[in-house]
């Protein structure tokens, strides 16, 4: 029998040594997760060396590895410039949510409004999701600023959130206890308050007629007397808001009032009390304000407004009613001296110019004003006294007022907010024919007072202030309640 030649070991040995580098490189293509770069040569029959292919070239598989490693790191690199700029992005975007976020805050807050709708932050999204494949984080990438900018459209479509400058402008609102409003009215509107006070307000005075012998004894006669006053101001009041920042408005009142004098009639014997009473009603002084915001303020940064208020004496003043005099009232103390009938009016035309300042500072809004008013000379005034006589006074002109008031505001809830606050007014000496009139002294008036404010509607709300007096000349009581109409 023939016997087949066989073949040399080391001839054999060559193909499998082939086919195993071949493997290798697969496999570490595929661990890379990326695509061979060229397809594995198929193996021939065993023991046969491939006659149309040459061998590979120990240096040829390095070279190839060393492009791909270099396309790795450049795609490595890339990724991170896209990720850095994705980064500052998001950044920007929060910046921009947190300045947003701060106005709106700022427009409710210590208001007793509804809250509007705030965008949420980068932290109150949806978490972002896993990041893709090494194959797919190419494409993603390349586009990360549109799909940003998509998403903030589409934000603010859904969101109601072009208001926000406009009320960023406006003071925040809070419950009104003070006679000068602290918010203007927004531009175009027109709000008419009807309101309703009652006042109440009781005075003693003693005064001692005569001499002492030694300490703690008088001779003479002593007149006591307790003065109790009530009265009632219905008013109308209408604002209209223009240009966002200036608003006017007037306001009517009417005025009840009603006084009655427990005294013992000077100069005389009686031991009998005597009450002297009287009342008087009708129209009081028409006013007019002008106001206007000064500056632009926002979260901590106050808010200035400017206003200048003008009084007329529409109404029945002092001069005008009958006073209880027999004769002269200068002359001759008889009569009481008291007037027949009470004053609907001051008497005095004036001018009111001051400033309205607010501090927002969540959860509340501190409020006040300064204002100084100036009462008109009157010339050549006279006095009505009992039997239709006339008392010559002359010139005549009311002292000057210096007021300040200062008070804080809450917002308990979407509709209701409190405030509180204190009003003093410093009341100078009234002058006749260029002098200081006898008995005229200079006045400190002091107000406590508790308000709060009830929105029912975005139309109406119900508001109440109470004010309790801190001085003897200031009334014992006070309560006002708004009813504030928005058109």
């Amino acid at each position: 029998m023939r016997r087949t030649p066989q073949l040399p070991r080391r001839l054999m040995l060559a193909p499998c040594l082939w086919l195993a580098a071949a493997a290798a490189a697969q496999a570490q293509d595929q661990w890379q997760g990326l695509e061979p770069a060229r397809p594995a040569a198929q193996p021939q029959a065993a023991g046969v060396l491939p006659a149309t292919q040459p061998a590979a070239s120990p240096e040829t598989p390095d070279r190839s590895l060393d492009d791909l490693q270099r396309e790795i790191n450049a795609q490595t690199r890339r990724l991170e410039e896209l990720r850095d700029s994705l980064a500052q992005q998001e950044q920007a975007v929060a910046n921009l949510q947190r300045a947003l976020d701060e106005e709106r805050l700022d427009a409710e807050r210590g208001a007793g409004v509804a809250p509007g709708t705030v965008l949420p932050t980068l932290a109150q999204q949806a978490p972002a999701a896993a990041p893709p494949p090494t194959d797919q984080r190419q494409a993603q990438a390349a586009q990360p600023q549109q799909q940003q900018q998509q998403q903030q459209q589409q934000q603010q479509k859904q969101k109601p959130v072009g208001q926000a400058p406009e009320q960023a402008m406006r003071p925040p609102e809070v419950a009104q206890i003070f006679d000068q409003p602290g918010v203007l009215t927004p531009s175009g509107k027109f709000i008419l308050e009807p309101s309703l006070q009652y006042g109440y307000s009781a005075s003693d005075r003693v005064a001692l007629v005569g001499y002492t012998v030694i300490p703690a004894i008088l001779i003479g006669l002593i007149d006591v007397r307790q003065v109790k006053t009530t009265s009632g101001v219905g008013t109308i009041t209408g604002r209209m808001g223009i240009g966002g920042r200036f608003e006017v408005e007037a306001k009517v009142p009417y005025v009840y009032l009603n006084g009655d004098t427990v005294s013992r009639e000077i100069f005389t014997g009686s031991a009998q009390d005597r009450v002297f009473s009287a009342s008087g009603n009708g129209m009081g002084d028409i006013e007019a304000t002008a106001r206007y915001q000064l500056n632009r303020g926002g979260p901590d940064k106050a808010f200035y407004i400017g206003w200048l208020r003008y009084k007329s004496r529409t109404g029945k003043d002092l001069f005008e009613v009958t006073t209880d005099c027999v004769q002269r009232c200068l002359q001759n103390v008889t009569g009481t001296g008291l007037p027949l009938e009470l004053p609907t009016g001051t008497g005095f035309q004036a001018i009111q110019p001051g400033v309205t300042w607010l501090y927002p500072s969540d959860p509340v809004v501190f409020f006040g004003t300064f204002s100084y008013l100036y009462n008109f000379e009157r010339t050549n005034v006279s006095r009505h006294v009992l039997g239709r006589e006339e008392e010559f006074l002359g010139d005549v002109q009311a002292g000057d007022i210096w007021g300040f008031n200062l008070g804080m505001g809450l917002a308990l809830n979407e509709k209701a907010s409190i405030s509180l606050g204190y009003d003093t007014s410093l009341i100078g000496k009234t002058k006749q024919n260029g002098r200081e009139t006898p008995g005229s002294v200079r006045l400190t008036l002091g107000t406590l007072l508790l308000g709060g404010t009830y929105r029912f509607s975005d139309r109406w709300s119900l508001n109440v202030a109470l004010g309790v007096g801190v001085t003897r000349d200031t009334p014992d009581m006070t309560l006002t309640a708004r009813v504030p109409i928005s058109f």
